[in-house]
Parts: structure tokens; C-alpha cells; sequence
């Protein structure tokens, strides 16, 4: 149809109009988009922040709580303490926050069975993002990947929150499909080597692995 407007999208929006909160309800509803389709926009999110900071009466606490979950879920990248720094100190002291950035601190420090316990506590928190769960255990699996050459299975199990047979039937599927063998009856788990937890292939210190293959890791989990 002649003169028809082509529909705006969110980057657009952000772009044009960084500083106006009449887009606040777009960026809220962009939000709830993310969640809903497995998405996700680090600007688009760090934008509704930093309007939040200019109208912090209309600041919706469950959008940001989510938006903090999409966040944790983007690990090793900075984006938690990148969203963090722009919501006020009196609020990071109170719940969800509190709860998230405890989280975001088992996460970074490697301290996954505490991770797990304490999701285990906030489910209501997190399991309204669907995915969340995947994209942790992808995460754990990378810090492993970039630590150890050999490990036992039992730190594995800690690590992604898998017994028993789900987690034979996910070393199964690492074997067949991403280079990793088992050692000592499948109590030892062998990882393929890289440039980070093997040193003859290190190129460089600033060198560190892709996390391309992460979304290959848990087919057998969903």
C-alpha cells in the first residue's frame, strides 16, 4: 500500500531515541520478548537501565530481575556487572538483587555446587527464563574446558547439576559427538585439548577458547 510505514524495530528505536522515557513501555515489553522467545539484546536492556535511572519511579522490579537472569545467562561476557552498575546501590541490597548477585558470585568464582544450591532456593527467581538452566550448565562447562585436561567425573556432576543416568547419558553423547573420552570405568572424564588447559598448544596468554561449540553440549538434557 502506498505510503504504508514500515514497522520500527527495537535497535532502531534505541538508536533514535535513547533518552525518551515515552519508549520505556517498548523496552519493558522487549523484555518480556526476550524471555518469551529465547532472545536476547544487551543494548536494548542496558537502554531501559539507563532510563530507569532518569525515572526511577517507573522502575519495574520483575523486568529487571529478568532481565538480570538473561545477563547471568550470557556468562563469561560482563553483562551482569555491566546491568548491575546501572541500578542503585539501596536496591542491590534488597531481594531479588540481593539473591541475583549472590548467584552472579558462586558463577565467576567457580563455586558451582553453592550456584546450584542456592537456584535451588530461588526457583521462583529463575525459572521463569526459560533456558536459564542450559545456558549455566554451557557456562560451567567452559570454565572446565579451560581448566582441566582430566577431572572426575564427580566435579563434572557438580559442576552442570547431573546424576546419575542423565549424566551417562550426557557423557555419551560428548564422546560420539565432541572429542571427549573416559578413562578408569567412566570415573575419569578426558577433555580435548586446548590452548588454555594445555600448555604445548598456547599461542598466547590473551588467548582464550571459543564458546561455539556450547550449543552442542546439551542436546541430550532438553
Amino acid at each position: 500500500m502506498p505510503g504504508a510505514q514500515v514497522p520500527i524495530t527495537i535497535e532502531q528505536l534505541v538508536a533514535l531515541n535513547p533518552y525518551n522515557p515515552d519508549i520505556l513501555p517498548d523496552l519493558e515489553n522487549y523484555v518480556e520478548e526476550q524471555v518469551a522467545t529465547q532472545t536476547y539484546s544487551l543494548d536494548a536492556n542496558l537502554c531501559l537501565l539507563r532510563l530507569y535511572q532518569f525515572q526511577p519511579a517507573r522502575l519495574d522490579v520483575r523486568i529487571v530481575a529478568r532481565m538480570l537472569v538473561k545477563a547471568l545467562m550470557a556468562l563469561p561476557a560482563t553483562d551482569f556487572n555491566l546491568c548491575m552498575f546501572l541500578i542503585p546501590e539501596r536496591l542491590q541490597m534488597e531481594e531479588p538483587f540481593l539473591t541475583l548477585a549472590t548467584l552472579a558470585h558462586f558463577l565467576e568464582t567457580a563455586h558451582f555446587r553453592e550456584f546450584w544450591d542456592e537456584a535451588n532456593r530461588n526457583r521462583d527467581i529463575l525459572e521463569v527464563v526459560p533456558g536459564f538452566e542450559r545456558a549455566i550448565q554451557g557456562y560451567a562447562i567452559h570454565v572446565l574446558s579451560i581448566t582441566y585436561q582430566r577431572l572426575p567425573r564427580s566435579i563434572l556432576a557438580e559442576a552442570i547439576n547431573v546424576e546419575g543416568l542423565s549424566l551417562d547419558k550426557f557423557l555419551e553423547y560428548q564422546v560420539n559427538n565432541n572429542g571427549w573420552t573416559l578413562e578408569k570405568g567412566g570415573q575419569l572424564v578426558v577433555l580435548p585439548a586446548n590452548e588454555d588447559n594445555h600448555p604445548v598448544l598456547r599461542k598466547s596468554s590473551a588467548d582464550s577458547i571459543p564458546l561455539e561449540h556450547v550449543a552442542r553440549l546439551f542436546p541430550v538434557l532438553g
